[in-house]
């Protein structure tokens, strides 16, 4: 057998062990998932990720690996390809099965949620988060307020929305606000009974703290790196401590901050004393672990500061 020929018998036989392994996390409540995880299943720069059904692969470089590339493309399942690049602005190319033009509902938890493959680089939802929402959803059984800054397309709004919290929503961009407002009525819920706010979070965090206003929890996911309307630069390893304490300015007394960065500059020891500078009481911080079908590295930092 030629070497070519066993690589991609190895690289395939990987890839079918991967998404085996995984079946088990695939039900009728959640059908997307991570289904081949790079380096954590044997197949460096191999991202793979199921929506509903829908296949979206992804690689860092500007081909797919031709011992993959074959049999990703013989698949039944719809299949899009993108290159894991922030700066791309592109949506995913179609690689094989039927074309998904429009967008589709995947469930996560139980809740729905819009996913689009002609959006531009990101599809509507991030699925390393998906066990972070659920613990937002459990804590605000009880009610209370939240905030969600950085929202994207709401989808911690949503979790925590479900639960019967009353739900402040700030994203820079309009377009993925109305796409929050779709989540919120694709689960029933009215978005009348909550607010959303367009801007810059430094800003509105500063004006809510200003006015007085506070909330029983505030999520802290922002990008990376982001730029505001007025070329305000944001780095999560220079900026998260600042953003942190005007989050916990605005924190009600017993309240709860989600923290979480996928910044690969910043440690997980230095996140933490990023978000301990922010207060001058003492904070009980907790970390949560990436879901299971995230089997790489361990990008994703997530932090529940408490007071």
């Amino acid at each position: 057998m030629r070497w070519s020929t066993r690589r991609a018998f190895l690289m395939q036989s990987l890839a079918e062990t991967a998404i085996a392994r995984r079946a088990g996390l695939l039900n009728p409540e959640t059908d997307a998932v991570r289904l081949i995880d790079g380096e954590g299943d044997g197949l460096p720069g191999v991202f793979l990720e199921t929506y509903a059904g829908r296949w979206l692969l992804s690689t860092p470089s500007a081909s797919i690996p031709a011992s993959f590339d074959g049999w990703v493309r013989a698949r039944p399942a719809s299949c899009y390809w993108k290159k894991l690049d922030q700066h791309q602005k592109e949506s995913p190319v179609h690689l094989g099965g039927p074309e998904t033009e429009e967008p589709f509902l995947i469930r996560e938890n139980g809740l729905g949620f819009e996913i689009s493959f002609q959006s531009g680089y990101s599809q509507g939802i991030f699925l390393d988060q998906r066990d972070n929402r659920a613990e937002v959803r459990r804590r605000m059984g009880a009610g209370g307020t939240l905030l969600n800054t950085f929202a994207y397309t709401g989808a911690f709004s949503v979790a925590a929305a479900a639960a019967g919290a009353e739900i402040t929503t700030l994203d820079l961009s309009n377009t993925y606000l109305d796409w929050a407002k779709r989540n919120f009525q694709h689960n029933r819920i009215d978005p009348a009974g909550h607010h959303f706010c367009k801007g810059d979070t430094f800003h509105w965090l500063r004006r809510f703290a200003k006015s007085g206003r506070t909330f029983d929890a505030v999520i802290l996911d922002p990008p990376t790196f982001s730029r505001d309307e007025t070329g305000r630069v944001f780095r999560a390893e220079r900026d998260f401590g600042e953003l942190a304490a005007l989050a916990l300015a605005v924190l009600a007394p017993g309240g709860w901050l989600l923290c979480c960065t996928n910044c690969r500059n910043l440690s997980a020891s230095d996140f933490k004393r990023h978000i301990l500078s922010a207060s001058a009481k003492p904070l009980g911080l907790r970390s949560s672990p990436m879901p299971p079908d995230f089997t790489g590295e361990p990008y994703l930092k997530s932090v529940w500061a408490t007071r």
